[in-house]
């Protein structure tokens, strides 16, 4: 990744690493739930804000897998404060299953990082009938996130301290379906496209963080949103298309993060005290970052949260 290492205004590259952007930083007075955090940049993400000191609830599919990842952090940080809790995004059940648990738990929460995702699958249904990607990447965090808000905000009037909310996007929402999101059009196999349902996808990902920010601040709450690229990362995201994996895994080294600096931008925007009071930006490389001007349009971004409430609300 040294082609890529000229430092921006924050004093951090796409070389940073996700331990050099948090640096000094104490985190023991919060918490943290991190979701996908078993393998690549979520599972590293947990580590490093464990390693600051926050409390963090990993949430994943595989619980038993997890434990692992969670054992070894552990032994490398001792005094680490972690738990595991099962989680699948691809199941509003499960969502709510998981939210009413932690809220249960009267754990606070601070920080929520949506990391969890799938990429460029071949055309599948979730759990609730919803096109997998979609599901999976947007309406399950629009889910957990409304139900973990009363917590969020409940935790930023008691302790003081800013929530954040911080939603892992990627540079592939500037390629979605040409209307954006196809409201109309959101389970129909016949014109699926892998990679424009991910762009897609994404693209709700920055679309969700936005219209939270305009909606915290109509209400005056001390919590902030915000997306980022994490960056080009060869991970089992690309699992789906080998030809595209070899050729990653081929030229990587000059132009691929690894898993440490691909998860610096995610804990750049979860901890670092230059990013306090900041909402509504697109980060990449630990910098703000300009995402496209669909990804700003509020009229869009309040359209999909009108439609994600209604894909979300029990019948």
């Amino acid at each position: 990744m040294w082609i890529f290492g000229r430092k921006g205004p924050s004093g951090f590259s796409a070389c940073s690493t996700a331990e050099e952007v948090t640096q000094g930083i104490d985190g023991s007075a919060l918490s943290a739930i991190v979701t996908g955090a078993s393998s690549g940049i979520g599972a590293e993400t947990a580590r490093v804000l464990a390693l600051r000191g926050v409390n963090v609830v990993m949430a994943v599919r595989n619980v038993e897998s997890c434990k692992k990842v969670k054992e070894a952090i552990i032994k490398e940080s001792p005094k680490a404060k972690i738990d595991v809790m099962e989680l699948d995004l691809a199941s509003l059940a499960s969502v709510r299953k998981f939210a009413s648990e932690y809220n249960s738990s009267e754990l606070p929460l601070n920080l929520l990082i949506n990391n969890a995702g799938v990429m460029a699958t071949p055309f599948m249904l979730s759990q609730d009938n919803i096109e997998m990607q979609f599901a999976t990447n947007h309406l399950g965090h629009f889910l957990l996130t409304n139900l973990l808000l009363e917590n969020m905000k409940k935790t930023a009037r008691e302790s003081g301290k800013e929530g954040r909310i911080v939603n892992v996007s990627s540079e592939a929402h500037r390629y979605p379906y040409r209307e954006g999101i196809r409201f109309d059009k959101i389970n129909d196999s016949s014109s699926y496209n892998s990679i424009l349902a991910y762009g897609q996808s994404k693209l709700a990902n920055v679309l969700h963080a936005n219209e939270l920010t305009r909606l915290f601040q109509e209400e005056g709450v001390k919590i902030t949103a915000n997306s980022l690229h994490p960056g080009a990362i060869a991970t089992n995201l690309l699992r789906h298309h080998g030809l595209i994996e070899g050729l990653v895994n081929w030229v990587g080294k000059y132009f691929i993060k690894d898993i440490p600096q691909g998860a610096a931008t995610t804990c750049y925007v979860a901890l670092h005290p230059a990013v306090e009071g900041v909402s509504g930006e697109y980060f990449s490389d630990s910098n703000v970052g300009q995402p496209t001007k669909l990804a700003t349009d509020a009229q869009l971004a309040q359209k999909l949260w009108d439609f994600s409430l209604k894909l979300t609300n029990p019948k």
